[in-house]
């Protein structure tokens, strides 16, 4: 995939079919349905916005077959309904649920959360997403590795299926703070190598956040490259050595709170995990801001607690 991502959270979508409703409204539709599993939410984002019923298909891409999953009845003949899914693609998903209504005698109108180069039906409704790769909430996980390792067996037949999706997460951490105490900043400017002999002196915490370390893939901190030997020695000492250890490249990153937030986020992304733990909450909006379909989670280790935090500009 060469192209840039386009995240799409749930807020951006609900705010797009909101700025439909008018539309959407006149087209006095009969039904909202969603193809299951990706078209599901914007079906009933739909549904509230214009309060029509919500019913849903069911779509067996290996064998094209297409089945009504609801317990609504398909609507009369005649009637218009507006056929829900997450984005156009270059396969056979909506021009087959398309064609399955219509043979119901059903009048089809579409709607999906984004249309690309590669779509092979244009949609009624859609975000235009030519040029990039548009990546849906429900899709985080697609940035795993193990996601895309599973996806190519099941595309060569050699899987029957992919796991569920809370299988795939994968967790990013920050280091002082999370693993141990931080040392405050003002100590580094008093007098840097007793700063760092101080750090490299300290036990981590006994109470870490509440995840299995065998789902964190990596450690990303904001300190420099240049502290990768010592910090390296203190994670071995303390049984995190297994531990893949992300660092800033001071070059590319500076040490203030949004230039280490930058390299947070970056480095989450291109690591390919679906969360990440962050001990600064500054740097927690800024990381959630830049990179909007991660889940970041601002962890406090004086009061043990974690907050799950969410940041868009303001204009």
């Amino acid at each position: 995939m060469n192209k840039p991502v386009l995240p799409l959270t749930y807020e951006q979508l609900d705010h797009w079919i909101e700025s439909l409703q008018p539309a959407l409204l006149a087209e006095r539709f009969t039904m909202a349905i969603g193809i299951l599993r990706g078209g599901a939410p914007l079906a009933l984002m739909v549904s509230h916005a214009v309060g029509t019923p919500v019913a849903f298909l069911r779509y067996d891409r290996a064998a094209r077959t297409v089945a009504w999953d609801s317990t609504l009845p398909i609507p009369p003949s005649g009637s218009v309904v507006l056929l829900c899914e997450d984005i156009a693609g270059r396969g056979f998903t909506l021009t087959d649920c398309i064609a399955f209504l219509q043979r119901q005698g059903l009048v089809v109108r579409t709607l999906t959360g984004a249309v690309d180069d590669l779509s092979r039906t244009q949609p009624d409704y859609a975000i235009d997403a030519r040029g990039y790769f548009a990546l849906f909430p429900w899709e985080r996980q697609a940035y795993t590795e193990r996601y895309r390792e599973d996806w190519a067996r099941v595309e060569a037949g050699e899987a029957p299926a992919m796991a569920d999706d809370h299988e795939y997460a994968t967790y990013a951490i920050d280091l002082d703070g999370i693993l141990l105490p931080d040392v405050p900043l003002a100590r580094y400017d008093e007098d840097l190598a007793a700063a760092l002999a101080e750090r490299d002196a300290l036990l981590p915490f006994d109470v870490l956040p509440g995840i299995d370390l065998q789902r964190v893939r990596t450690i990303i901190t904001g300190r420099p490259e240049v502290d990768r030997a010592r910090t390296e020695a203190w994670l071995a000492r303390h049984g995190f050595g297994h531990l893949q250890l992300t660092m800033r490249t001071p070059d590319t990153h500076d040490e203030s709170p949004a230039g280490s937030a930058a390299h947070k986020a970056t480095a989450a992304l291109r690591g390919g995990v679906t969360h990440f733990i962050e001990s600064d909450p500054v740097q927690a909006l800024l990381i959630a801001q830049q990179a909007p379909l991660l889940r970041v989670i601002w962890w406090d280790a004086h009061t043990q607690t974690g907050m799950l935090v969410g940041a868009r500009a303001w204009v």
